[in-house]
């Protein structure tokens, strides 16, 4: 098992690993809609949270060598389902033609009033 540890600037008080490589897998902790270097939430509506979610997913993925084509499954909560067409629409552009697995989990709140967070699974390719 190896963990990965992007080289945030902000500290990370969680009993956790953002990422953990284990068996040719990548498990990418849920990454809430903070900008890792500054601890500060996302400003704006659900697009802007999703924006920072998924820039903190690609962060750990190039910290562990890997590239948004290797996700394979994608577990998203978001508060309110109200919210759930403008972070589809994000979740669109960033993954482009590849299209993951996933699940959308509507949740009444998430920590630091976040609006997004995002875990994922992606491929180690030999």
């Amino acid at each position: 098992m190896q963990y990965v540890e992007p080289k945030w600037k902000g500290e990370n008080k969680g009993h956790y690993s953002p990422g953990v490589l284990s068996h040719g897998t990548l498990y990418i902790s849920g990454q809430l809609s903070v900008d890792p270097d500054t601890r500060e939430t996302a400003k704006g509506d659900a697009r802007a949270h999703a924006r920072q979610a998924l820039k903190n997913l690609d962060t750990v993925l190039e910290a562990a060598g890997l590239s948004r084509s290797q996700v394979v499954q994608c577990r998203i909560y978001v508060v309110g389902i109200e919210n759930w067409d403008a972070v589809n629409e994000v979740y669109a552009e960033f993954f482009g033609s590849h299209k993951p697995a996933r699940v959308v989990v509507p949740v009444t709140e998430l920590h630091f009033g976040c609006l997004v967070e995002i875990e994922a699974v992606a491929e180690v390719e030999p």
